[in-house]
């Protein structure tokens, strides 16, 4: 039987995931008074940092009802102790010269110091802070990552949504001919895309969707038929096309870099199925991204709820305008009607949506917690759509692995309303692509 442990959680941890306390077995966890301190200047937020603030500031308090904190309370039967503990005590000469505790992370490092020297247990200091976890080992303090998010090793295990499948010549041939062609194969999951690659000529393929071993592989929708002006440049926009347009399928993930077309193959095809007479599906597309990259909650800002949303929404506007044959007028009579909404995150987390076609665009920058919240809303209908690109984080809290999207992407395989794509190809101007290749 392994030795308990005592794990002390910077801010970072609980800011993610307020749930955090119950993932640690029958290990003991330590709370720095700092950590409470800098968790309440959170608790006013109106983001999904705040919510986990306030969340876990519940949690702490109904633990007090079992007890004091300060001598430690049991989490639940099974688990571990909570306890509050103090840096009071700490010496100058206990700490590495470099060590400044009037920095709240050198505090919090101090303190699980200190409880280090007073403690016959290993003590770990738990941090999705990059930056600490390197200073703490830099100072004899064994740290590690929270890894309760993390539904993969690393960004290259996640699911592309993909494959390549060698076949018998035969079988591409009764495809093409629109002849039903079953697999059966446990390795593939539904709405699968796949390239069928004859045995006899490797350059004899064809593309397919895959259901489930008791429904044909399905035909993709036509490359020739434009959706909203756009027309896939590559067999995997032909993959998101079919997805986007396939009515049967109501939550997608799209996942690549920039330039490779995933946010306007998304916003076309939502106009598509909303304006278009004849392919009308939906009564509205609604739009948002995070807020994350300006650090702080739009309603911190001056100016009214269009002003403070103008600099973050510019891409999507941009996107809009284009696919508007840039008549922005035109945009805005569709804006003022209600059929393109431009909408915060704050916002429709607190609505239930009905026949409508949501694209949430920067995805990745979503925490596990907040990116629920958002397809929970999701009311019948409707379709969603997740895009980003999971090596451009900008939210300090998560990262390629533990990210809302990425999340969604593995969760939502087995689902077979869901599908998923990964675009691997920039589609980016000459200039662009070779600025973005040589530079």
């Amino acid at each position: 039987m392994s030795r308990k442990k005592t794990y002390v959680l910077d801010t970072s941890v609980y800011l993610t995931n307020a749930e955090c306390i119950y993932a640690f077995e029958n290990n003991d966890i330590h709370v720095p008074l700092k950590v409470f301190e800098e968790i309440d200047k959170h608790k006013k937020r109106q983001d999904a940092v705040g919510a986990q603030a306030r969340k876990i500031i519940r949690i702490w308090d109904e633990l007090r009802t079992g007890g004091s904190l300060d001598k430690g309370v049991r989490i639940r039967k099974g688990l571990g102790i909570v306890k509050s503990i103090s840096a009071s005590g700490i010496r100058r000469e206990h700490l590495p010269e470099d060590l400044d505790i009037k920095i709240p992370d050198h505090l919090i490092i101090a303190t699980a110091l200190k409880e280090q020297r007073e403690s016959t247990r290993k003590v770990i200091l738990v941090s999705r802070d990059i930056n600490m976890r390197v200073i703490a080992d830099a100072v004899g303090l064994e740290s590690e990552d929270f890894q309760s998010d993390q539904i993969v090793d690393n960004s290259e295990n996640i699911f592309t949504g993909y494959a390549p499948l060698l076949v018998d010549d035969q079988l591409i041939d009764q495809f093409y001919e629109r002849k039903p062609v079953y697999l059966n194969r446990e390795d593939l999951y539904p709405n699968q895309y796949l390239m069928l690659v004859s045995n006899a000529n490797e350059k004899k393929t064809a593309l397919a969707r895959y259901v489930n071993s008791a429904t044909p592989l399905q035909q993709l929708h036509s490359a020739k038929n434009k959706v909203w002006g756009i027309k896939p440049r590559n067999k995997e926009q032909s993959f998101l096309i079919d997805a986007l347009m396939n009515p049967d399928i109501e939550v997608i993930t799209v996942i690549g870099k920039a330039g490779s077309g995933k946010t306007i193959c998304a916003i076309a095809a939502g106009l598509d199925q909303t304006i278009d007479e004849v392919n009308q599906q939906y009564s509205r597309v609604i739009v948002s991204r995070p807020v994350q990259p300006l650090g702080k909650d739009i309603g911190f800002l001056p100016g009214t709820l269009e002003e403070k949303m103008h600099p973050w929404l510019m891409p999507i506007q941009d996107n809009l305008q284009f696919l508007m044959g840039n008549d922005k007028v035109t945009l805005d009579i569709y804006m003022q009607k209600g059929t393109i909404e431009i909408e915060a995150l704050t916002y429709i987390r607190g609505r239930s949506i009905s026949n409508a076609f949501i694209i949430i665009d920067e995805a990745q920058n979503l925490t596990t917690h907040e990116l629920k919240t958002i397809i929970t809303r999701v009311g019948e209908g409707t379709k969603i759509v997740l895009t980003g690109d999971v090596e451009q984080i900008d939210n300090v809290y998560i990262d390629a692995i533990s990210n809302g999207l990425t999340h969604a992407v593995e969760k939502f395989k087995t689902f077979n309303l869901a599908a998923h794509v990964t675009l691997t190809k920039g589609e980016r101007s000459k200039v662009a692509t070779y600025a973005a290749q040589n530079l």
